[in-house]
């Protein structure tokens, strides 16, 4: 009868221990399982939400990234460059999956981009570089070809000789790009002289401030090259207060208010158009493509056009 009973005993402990075994793998599967489908949250991080170049990059995020189960963490730089490395590190403290930077300051936000590195959370950049830090990807406009662009249409305006300016913005990458292209190009044109680049900051009370400089200083100039269409229209309102009609002003980005300045044939002739919702498209899949262990490019370019009063109508 004892022998019995502990035959029964040992038979229940192994059922007990089999059970066990089972539903702790269960568990081990169902935790693996979850953390694999459990949507990825990544951080962004814009240079500003005033644009609409940045509303449209935006619109690009979102849509995408619902397309692909993936919760955005929006935020906007308001080009600060202390308040967007405030956002990188939030995020970091969050744990998301990944973070997009928009940088107000190429140099100046690569500490920020490093310790997002440390904390290992990919980092990946649009529309403007960063100048340190490990970035996965890099997706924006092919700004050098439209820089090279802008110069070929303001070379052909003026007839491939006279004074040409540019109003720029060096803390910006993108804008740099812009500029190189615009000059080697330009450098073909031996008749064509630059005069020294001024920096308007990307906004249109300080473009104002420098284009008025310009035309003080230059009362021959025929043409300006501005970074940005806040430039190109803080440009326009000093031409026209200087009754300077006959200036050629060359923009970029496209704004709904510039191409309508061109539109009614003012000194504003002319936008190099970005592709902004293409941009942020373009992001979110680059992001989706590492989270899969997929080979990621470098760097990922959209193409640039001209929109003059010819193709905006």
């Amino acid at each position: 009868m004892r022998k019995l009973f502990s035959w029964i005993l040992l038979s229940f402990l192994l059922v007990s221990q089999i059970a066990c075994n089972q539903n702790t793998a269960s568990n081990i599967s169902n935790n693996a399982t979850g953390n694999s489908s459990a949507k990825k949250k990544i951080g962004v991080t814009l240079l500003t939400r005033e644009d609409d170049f940045y509303r449209e990059l935006e619109a690009g995020l979102q849509e995408t990234a619902a397309k692909n189960g993936f919760e955005l963490i929006i935020q906007s730089g308001d080009k600060d460059l202390s308040r967007q490395q405030s956002q990188i590190d939030n995020f970091i403290v969050q744990k998301v999956d990944a973070i997009i930077v928009c940088p107000t300051d190429t140099k100046g936000i690569a500490p920020a981009i490093e310790r997002a590195n440390a904390a290992s959370i990919p980092v990946f950049t649009a529309d403007i570089a960063a100048g340190g830090g490990k970035v996965v990807s890099h997706i924006a406009s092919d700004n050098t070809a439209g820089g090279r662009l802008a110069a070929e249409y303001i070379a052909k305006a003026i007839g491939g000789a006279g004074k040409v300016g540019i109003i720029g913005q060096p803390e910006v990458q993108s804008v740099v790009d812009r500029e190189t292209g615009f000059k080697e190009e330009i450098a073909k044109h031996s008749q064509i002289t630059l005069v020294p680049t001024l920096n308007g900051g990307g906004v249109r009370d300080r473009a104002l401030k420098a284009a008025d400089d310009l035309l003080q200083g230059n009362p021959d100039l025929k043409a300006i090259f501005c970074i940005n269409d806040e430039t190109a229209l803080g440009a326009l309102s000093a031409a026209e207060s200087r009754g300077k009609n006959d200036l050629i002003i060359v923009g970029y980005d496209a704004a709904p208010e510039a191409v309508e300045k061109i539109k009614k044939g003012t000194a504003l002739k002319a936008d190099v158009a970005q592709q902004p919702r293409d941009i942020g498209a373009k992001t979110v899949e680059a992001i989706a493509k590492h989270f899969k262990g997929e080979a990621v490019e470098a760097k990922v370019t959209a193409p640039v056009k001209i929109v003059d009063a010819n193709s905006a109508q």
